[in-house]
């Protein structure tokens, strides 16, 4: 259902394939755009090149490759709809496409064919076709005898070698009944799908909205929820940040450069989640929130004893943002993602594979900064309408929207690819490394 009121008029450049792109996102969520402005042009391979994803697409041996979904202008557009939903120059100087590839930026994460840019993710055959695999966690390796019926090596080759004796499907079904992120690579995305899902649990009133900051509570970790109350943050709201003192965000043990840049500036709470003080005290803290960001199953915090609609019932105003990998309903609700297997499942690497002839992880977590940028899009949405709303986005339901969104009308991307490459070659375009934001980088509102 439409978030924002009919009467909500916005006005944003429509006459590129970003603008295009952020207009239909803010006419899902209800708004009505006025086009008649001005718009930046650019080849949607070149924003490719630019963007550094090109550069973190292929072989790390061989060239980099333009997968022909123009996601650069997809980031592009959410970060632009949001800029003017917010009335704010939210990161001045900074595209949306650069916030795709700046955690390689950091890293120095690059372009590793089959396997993902971090390592964690990798495409790997079976006995009758390929399946994405995350393995981030020591646990994960350790549910593969469960997983293969069998003694299972604890090297990515090995593991390689004993996936061919099983079927893609069975792979697929007892991975996710285990909680292992695996998913079959060779499904393409066929057709547009929602981005977003908003339910009305109790309406609030938008008046003075826009006088004053929005307080949100980011329950959320590793990138996407971060990202998105990030761009909150540097829109003019008030940021707490909330972790388990026994289970901190996970992205604290990698990039400490990232995670700051992520996480600088907001506030931040650790709570004993395993106590009914803990729980209390969280209970207390949404109760004050005017937004609240998470990014688990939904059992995580039911088992606590917050149920998202009950509180978005019992709380005026409040805007609940839920990110899963795969939706909130049974039994998605219950599969395990990652960045770059969701940017699998919702056929990127199939695409890949049928316009370069490899098997192809695409960009970096591609699926995480997606979709922080569409969910702080949904979420400002809500609260300016006056909140009431459970606000579902889900990582590959993202990828699957910015693919068939802007998909070819005659289905035909091999002929797209070769028309991106050669102008690429025409105009010698290169491919560029992901860049670090500027001193900007921590700016945000006060």
């Amino acid at each position: 259902m439409p978030i924002l009121p009919s009467a909500y008029k916005i006005d944003l450049p429509t006459s590129s394939l970003s603008g295009r792109y952020g207009q239909k996102l803010l006419e899902d969520l209800g708004a009505s755009v006025n086009g008649g402005l001005a718009a930046r042009r650019e080849h949607p391979a070149k924003a490719w090149a630019d963007c550094g994803l090109m550069a973190l697409t292929g072989d790390a041996s061989g060239p980099p490759r333009v997968c022909p979904v123009p996601l650069p202008d997809c980031a592009d557009a959410a970060l632009d709809a949001l800029r003017a939903i917010t009335n704010t120059p939210i990161l001045p100087n900074i595209r949306g496409a650069q916030l795709l590839t700046e955690r390689a930026a950091i890293t120095g994460h690059h372009r590793n064919g089959a396997s993902s840019a971090g390592g964690h993710c990798r495409l790997l055959a079976t006995r009758d076709g390929r399946v994405g695999l995350s393995l981030t966690r020591d646990e994960d390796w350790a549910l593969l005898p469960a997983w293969l019926c069998e003694d299972a090596p604890r090297d990515w080759t090995g593991l390689g070698h004993r996936l061919r004796a099983h079927s893609t499907q069975t792979l697929v079904e007892r991975g996710r009944l285990l909680g292992l992120a695996v998913v079959d690579a060779q499904v393409i995305t066929n057709g547009a799908c929602p981005w977003v899902n908003a339910t009305v649990h109790k309406r609030g009133t938008p008046e003075a909205r826009g006088s004053r900051r929005p307080r949100v509570l980011d329950l959320s970790s590793l990138w996407a929820g971060p990202l998105c109350s990030h761009l909150w943050l540097a829109a003019g709201a008030q940021v707490i940040k909330v972790e388990g003192s026994g289970r901190p965000d996970g992205a604290r043990s990698g990039s400490r450069e990232f995670f700051d840049l992520m996480n600088r500036h907001k506030q931040s709470v650790a709570l004993d989640l395993n106590s009914a003080a803990g729980r209390q005290e969280l209970t207390t803290l949404i109760q004050q929130a005017d937004i609240v960001i998470e990014g688990s199953r939904p059992r995580a915090l039911r088992q606590m004893g917050i149920i998202a609609e009950d509180m978005i019932a019992s709380v005026p105003g409040l805007s609940w943002v839920s990110i899963t990998g795969y939706g909130r309903a049974e039994p998605e609700a219950n599969w395990i993602a990652y960045g770059d297997d969701a940017g699998v499942a919702a056929g990127l690497s199939a695409i890949l594979r049928e316009v370069t002839g490899q098997w192809l992880v695409c960009g970096d977590a591609i699926a995480d900064p997606l979709t922080g940028l569409h969910a702080a899009l949904a979420g400002w949405a809500s609260w300016l309408a006056g909140g009431g709303h459970l606000v579902e986005l889900s990582l590959a339901q993202t990828v699957r929207h910015c693919i068939g969104a802007t998909a070819p009308a005659d289905g035909d991307y091999r002929g797209r690819q070769a028309r991106w490459t050669r102008y690429l070659e025409d105009n010698h375009i290169a491919a560029q490394s992901p860049q670090r934001r500027g001193g900007d980088a921590y700016q945000h509102t006060d």
